[in-house]
């Protein structure tokens, strides 16, 4: 996480996830799935500005702001798949409302939720706003509390929002909360798209069936350890990708346009619908960007992988500090 503290606020850059692995090994008795997936933080941020509220209640206002074919766009909530959740239903508000419970405390805060990460995609942004929320409120109220309380309660939040907090790509494991740092990952380059529709991540595993011959994610690491590029791309892999593409006509269609691109490798991110494709330099991601685009997909990001300062505690950055270009 990009974190900045002033003397007013704590503010939060939250960054997107690509699934560069994922494969689901068997249904839990707890209803979740066992699965082993290497997931990559990219450059790609929702915002979060904690203020402390005299009120001692926890407030959440939002705003959309989606680039499309190119361009900004902004938005509020309305009817359709970028609709946020209900206040008190908001993984931000549920995080900030954990950290009160467990450090005991019933101070306010007004927090301020800015969105670029496109929701329904399988970009991780709802657990990712989860995570930064955590660390607002600790920063914000003060609480010093241990980074293991805060792992905790990542974990108690969902699956994907320890991840957050690791810092850098990692393998998870279990149902996404055993998460196993990868530190000599070089950065990588990639462009992301994601269709109009979006899918519901319960619907996908519901159609979802357990491999009975598992792939593992290691040859995938040591390539990626090693550079090489056209070897982890042909490693790419997502046990969710075909139910997916059954669930969502979409899928195919970005399937096809990323075969023509002519990229390393690429696949769909998590239990979709956003599709990724690795590329070389940054310049590859921005050429098959405006490929996308003049192709009709609506939103297409050019992004880069990046490794988050600071860890579970969370370290503030200077204030001039912008992660986002």
């Amino acid at each position: 996480m990009h974190i900045r503290r002033s003397a007013e606020a704590v503010t939060v850059h939250a960054p997107a996830k690509l699934n560069l692995f994922f494969e689901v090994l068997a249904k839990r008795p707890d209803g979740f799935h066992e699965i082993e997936t290497l997931m990559v933080p990219i450059d790609l941020y929702d915002t979060i500005t904690f203020r402390e509220d005299p009120s001692g209640q926890v407030q959440l206002s939002c705003k959309q702001v989606f680039r499309v074919a190119g361009r900004r766009r902004r938005r509020c909530a309305a009817a359709g798949e970028d609709v946020l959740p209900a206040e008190r239903d908001n993984l931000v508000v549920r995080a900030v409302e954990l950290v009160r419970q467990t450090a005991g405390v019933r101070r306010g805060a007004a927090v301020r939720l800015v969105k670029r990460i496109p929701m329904a995609a399988g970009l991780g942004g709802g657990s990712s706003d989860a995570a930064a929320a955590l660390l607002a409120a600790n920063i914000g109220w003060g609480l010093n509390l241990e980074p293991e309380a805060l792992l905790r309660m990542a974990g108690e939040l969902g699956s994907d929002v320890p991840f957050f907090l690791a810092g850098s790509a990692a393998v998870c494991r279990g149902r996404g909360e055993q998460v196993e740092p990868l530190r000599h990952v070089p950065e990588l380059h990639f462009v992301v798209a994601r269709p109009r529709a979006g899918l519901s991540t319960a619907a996908v595993y519901a159609a979802c069936r357990p491999a009975e011959h598992p792939r593992a994610v290691g040859r995938l690491c040591a390539a990626l350890g090693r550079g090489n590029l056209r070897q982890a791309g042909n490693l790419v892999w997502n046990r969710l990708q075909p139910v997916s593409a059954t669930l969502c006509p979409a899928v195919p269609e970005l399937d096809r346009c990323f075969s023509e691109l002519g990229l390393p490798g690429y696949g769909m991110s998590g239990s979709g619908t956003a599709y990724f494709g690795l590329c070389r330099r940054a310049s590859d991601a921005r050429r098959a960007a405006r490929r996308l685009r003049a192709g009709g997909v609506e939103q297409v990001f050019a992004v880069r992988s990046c490794r988050q300062p600071g860890g579970p505690g969370g370290r503030p950055e200077t204030q001039g500090e912008r992660p986002w270009r």
